[in-house]
């Protein structure tokens, strides 16, 4: 088996066992659920799917410890031209349009799930914060600061997480009708304008 089979038939499994578990805990509850319910609806062994996650809550939200860097990674290749922000909300863009088409509207049904059980909410805010880490030290690298004595890189990153989970909030809100790549896009403009008061 070539590496590059190998590494999609793993990338299969872990996507069967994350739909797995969210199917299941949007059908049964997360306390009606158990590792053997998920290994088996993914047709897997129980020591299998410790293979690809440690516990239960990490299936179901499911969100790949290695892609934590990509929006940094991404961020660092936007051409040197873009202000930090204006790279931020290209990055954004393709980030917000790659989840709103993920297979098997992973992302809807992620929300839906973590919105019924907020106990999960744990691991998505460390997957949010391991980002925005990593997307600070790519700020800092960018603009010549460092993380930790300059406010400018740890607070870029946070108020761009913060727009990209404003839009997922309204995307869940308006019941996936509305488009999430535009909700991002209305958080950001709503920052560039300086957080001004709604008018009613």
């Amino acid at each position: 088996m070539t590496s590059g089979l190998r590494e999609r038939k793993k990338l299969a499994t872990r996507l069967a066992l994350h739909q797995a578990a969210l199917q299941l805990v949007a059908e049964h509850g997360l306390d009606g659920v158990s590792v053997d319910d998920i290994a088996a609806r993914a047709d897997v062994s129980p020591r299998t799917f410790f293979n690809y996650f440690p516990t239960k809550d990490d299936a179901v939200v499911g969100i790949d410890a290695s892609a934590v860097g990509q929006a940094a990674e991404r961020f660092a290749a936007r051409p040197a031209s873009e202000s930090p922000v204006e790279a931020l909300r290209a990055v954004h863009a393709l980030q917000a349009a790659e989840m709103a088409d993920e297979p098997e509207t992973l992302w809807p049904l992620r929300l839906r799930v973590i919105d019924e059980h907020p106990v999960l909410l744990a691991r998505l805010h460390a997957v949010f914060a391991s980002a925005e880490r990593a997307l600070a030290e790519a700020i800092a690298a960018r603009t010549g600061t460092t993380v930790g004595p300059d406010v400018y890189p740890t607070l870029l990153a946070a108020v761009s997480g913060a727009a990209l989970r404003c839009g997922l909030h309204a995307w869940l809100a308006s019941d996936f009708t509305a488009s999430l790549p535009a909700l991002v896009d209305e958080a950001w403009d709503v920052l560039a304008a300086g957080l001004p008061a709604p008018r009613r």
